[in-house]
């Protein structure tokens, strides 16, 4: 690491503490902050006004050297929402957070399927760009209940819908895709396309679960908060690299190793409690490189198509999540503000923009350019408008 590597990175605290606080003034959440913090002084909005070869605070190579600490922010994160997997919650409000999780994803993509088809869009790319719809990012969500201590029945269902949609937005994506590729090649197995997904979550699960178990030894002996701050960070470290080694899903992983702990450990709350103490300048770091990553050129772009991607995904998870608590007879509340907070959309959505791309390849480019303006414009509004959700549910009281 060289010396404009660590300047570069104070820089981006102290401008995400700068753009927090500005954001915090206009009643905004802090995360909007920081993502506007990264975009002023990313790459991208300066090579926008004034040219590719315009200077900017921070390079692309800088950006991409850095890429560790999202995966280490998306750990930290995954590992605190298994803490709301506990089965005393999952008795009390019974399998609501799967079924809303379930009709939300598949409400966004047969939304945007319809709308593509209307607008006379090919079956086949309809189905691949609209499955990535089904995708939500959690950090930003799991950001805004952190800042203002979100409580209630919204906030619960909520937690547990975005953990479980990182599992439906896989297997929807891959359902399309094979039915897609069905259309387009005769010869190719439905069974086959499905299993490698299935392995991934599966795989994912069973080896965060077993990791959590193995955390639960060395938790008895160690009892100084500095050691089990070391244990938090050793496991979720492993647990990544475990997930890059064995091609797992590693919000799954460490969301399921986390899933464990708070089921069969005693010290849950004062292991979240460290969790909380240490990690809001590496999320404050994460989401300044987001925004320094969004990319503005691809607004003019997007054309009919990313309008129909965007807007009507919003409709189909609201939709969905209103039909799903419905169901399930959830409190009035959470149908009618849990939909909105699922806007979110970022690094699983594009990771299956460029899966997408290798199904249709002709329309490669379409598809990454919708994907990006919609993370844009996701992750910028997204944090706002589950805020006011929230407030109008009456779980925010500031």
């Amino acid at each position: 690491m060289t010396l404009n590597t660590l300047i570069d990175l104070g820089l981006m605290i102290f401008a995400g503490m700068f753009c927090g606080r500005m954001a915090k003034h206009l009643h905004l959440p802090n995360v909007t902050g920081y993502l506007i913090a990264g975009l002023l002084i990313g790459p991208n909005l300066t090579h926008l006004i004034f040219g590719a070869d315009s200077f900017s605070l921070l390079s692309d190579d800088f950006l991409e050297s850095i890429s560790i600490i999202s995966d280490v922010a998306l750990g930290f994160i995954a590992f605190s929402i298994g803490n709301e997997f506990k089965m005393s919650y999952f008795k009390r409000v019974g399998a609501a957070p799967i079924v809303i999780a379930c009709l939300e994803s598949l409400f966004a993509v047969l939304f945007v399927v319809a709308g593509l088809l209307i607008a006379g869009q090919k079956v086949a790319f309809s189905l691949v760009l609209a499955a990535i719809a089904a995708a939500t990012a959690p950090a930003a969500t799991i950001m805004v209940i952190k800042q203002y201590r979100a409580k209630g029945p919204v906030t619960e269902s909520l937690l547990s819908v975005v953990a479980i949609d990182d599992a439906t937005a896989l297997i929807l994506f891959s359902l399309s895709v094979a039915i897609a590729q069905a259309i387009s090649d005769s010869s190719a197995s439905l069974g086959a396309s499905l299993l490698s997904p299935l392995k991934e979550i599966g795989g994912a699960l069973a080896v965060g679960a077993v990791m959590g178990f193995i955390f639960l030894i060395p938790l008895r002996f160690f009892k100084k908060q500095g050691n089990r701050l070391s244990l938090i960070c050793g496991f979720i470290f492993a647990g990544l690299g475990i997930a890059k080694w064995l091609g797992l899903s590693n919000l799954l992983l460490c969301m399921s190793m986390g899933a464990v702990i708070a089921n069969f450990s005693s010290d849950v709350n004062q292991l979240m409690d460290i969790c909380d103490s240490v990690t809001p300048p590496i999320f404050m770091l994460f989401f300044v490189a987001s925004g320094a990553d969004l990319r503005l050129d691809v607004l003019p772009t997007v054309g009919v198509i990313g309008a129909i991607y965007i807007v009507l995904r919003v409709v189909g998870k609201i939709v969905g999540a209103g039909v799903g608590a419905a169901l399930c007879k959830c409190d009035r509340t959470v149908k009618k503000f849990l939909g909105p907070c699922l806007l979110p959309q970022a690094g699983v959505a594009i990771g299956l923009s460029l899966a997408a791309g290798e199904v249709v390849p002709d329309f490669a480019p379409q598809i990454r350019a919708v994907i990006l303006c919609g993370t844009l414009i996701y992750e910028l509004i997204g944090p706002a408008v589950t805020k006011f959700s929230l407030k109008k549910a009456g779980e925010i009281t500031e």
